[in-house]
Parts: C-alpha cells; structure tokens; sequence
C-alpha cells in the first residue's frame, strides 16, 4: 500500500531562492560558483536565480572589485526572504501532519493484521516522523525481517506486508 506525501506546491525554487538569501546575508561577496556549490546546481542555475531577483528588487549588485561582485539584500527583499521562510514553516508542517496521519491510518492496518511491531526502513525527516508516529500509537519499532515495513522511498511511504507493497 502506497501513500504518497507530496506538498501541494513545488517549492524547490523557492527554497532555492531562500537559501540563495541566507548565503548572500552571509557572505555577500560569496560567488556564483559557491552558491552552485551549497545549493547542488549548476551555476546558470543560480544566476537565473540571481538576475531574478534582482529584476524584482530583491538584490542589488555592487562591483566589488574588477570582476568579484557584492550582492545588496534590499528592503523588499529581507520582506521576500521573511515571506519564503514562512511558508517553508507552512509546508514543512502540512507534509508533517499528512505524514503522521496517513502513517496512522497504515498502523491501524498493521494491528488489524494482528503485528504490534514495525519495522522502519530509510531515513531523513519523512522516517522520524514514522518513528514518532509508532511511538504515539504504542507501536513498538524492531529490525525482525518477518515485521511489516513502512518503508521510506523519497517522499513516499509503502506498507510493506509479506514482503509485498
């Protein structure tokens, strides 16, 4: 049984943008390179990006010496970057909320197939809300191969019963 766990919106941009954000307050003199670096995309990723949010107002661009560049956080964008944070916030709790209750609903079809243990397998955010899933339902978490499994696969979760989804 499957139960997939999807935001309703795609964020990856966003939180691209939200990290481009905090870098820059970091380190405003970072490069584009680095930024492709701590965000694990391609540089022409990131000036998108960057010449994005400058048309928006978000980023100033100041030449910092001959060909290194600053980067200016403007008013509007601080007001940006505290609105991504929110919904961030936002989604992070509705994926939290679909995940525990739909992790209910497979542990209740755990106990009626008569088990009170589950195994849990991979790892991240999704599998520890799992784990604190179990423990609020007083399902007890063990590695017996012979236990079911809710097994974590990106954003997805499966009840593994007999070895079968």
């Amino acid at each position: 049984m499957e139960m997939d766990i999807h935001m309703e919106l795609d964020t990856s941009q966003e939180q691209r943008e939200l990290i481009l954000l905090e870098q820059i307050e970091e380190d405003p003199d970072i490069t584009q390179a680095s930024l492709a670096d701590k965000l694990d995309v391609a540089v022409g990723t990131v000036n998108w990006h960057i010449k994005r949010m400058v048309n928006k107002g978000y980023i100033k661009l100041k030449r910092a010496e001959r060909k290194k560049l600053r980067y200016i956080i403007t008013p509007e964008g601080i007001s940006f970057r505290a609105q991504l944070t929110v919904k961030y916030i936002e989604n992070s709790m509705l994926l939290f909320r679909r995940t525990r209750n739909r992790v209910t609903r497979l542990l209740s079809d755990v106990r009626d197939s008569g088990f009170e243990s589950i195994r849990i397998t991979g790892d991240g955010d999704l599998a520890e809300v799992i784990r604190l899933t179990c423990i609020e339902q007083g399902i007890k978490i063990d590695r017996d191969p012979e236990l079911p499994a809710l097994e974590v696969r990106g954003w997805k979760v499966f009840l593994m019963m007999n070895g079968e989804v």
